[in-house]
């Protein structure tokens, strides 16, 4: 099986990945920066600040357990419980990320932001809908090796 699309995409997440713990850590010193040019990012650092900083750390954690999924994908056995839990703490996560950007809405109220809780929203149901279908699907797996 031609695995290049597969080996391009998880170094993507690797980059991704790295770049975000970057983004991530220097948030601080860029809303400083921002909040020179746009009044609420001056009026409502610090909790601008910790909101965004935690939804950093939510998406790092996505990426991360997207990161582990593609490990075995590249291992061809994709069908495995470690999967099935990846995608259910992927669903919590981006359920947080929805939640966080809830709460910006206080501060900044913009369309984006909704979007994104929409998005985020989404994206935690489908994480939860693939996780049962991993797991169906492991259950099938588990049942054909067991098979002679």
């Amino acid at each position: 099986m031609d695995q290049r699309l597969t080996r391009f995409t998880k170094l993507l997440l690797d980059v991704m990945f790295w770049l975000g713990i970057l983004v991530t850590l220097s948030l601080p010193l860029l809303f400083k920066l921002v909040g020179t040019y746009i009044k609420e990012f001056r009026a409502f650092y610090l909790p601008l600040t910790v909101l965004y900083l935690l939804s950093g750390v939510m998406s790092l954690l996505i990426v991360r357990q997207l990161r582990r999924m593609f490990d075995t994908v590249l291992a061809d056995d994709a069908f495995v419980t470690a999967n099935a839990v990846s995608l259910r703490k992927m669903a919590g996560y981006s359920f947080v990320i929805a939640i966080l950007s809830l709460a910006r809405l206080f501060f900044m109220p913009t369309p984006a932001t909704a979007v994104i809780i929409i998005v985020f929203s989404i994206a935690g149901l489908f994480s939860l809908v693939l996780c049962q279908v991993f797991e169906k699907a492991i259950r099938y797996k588990e049942e054909n090796d067991l098979t002679i």
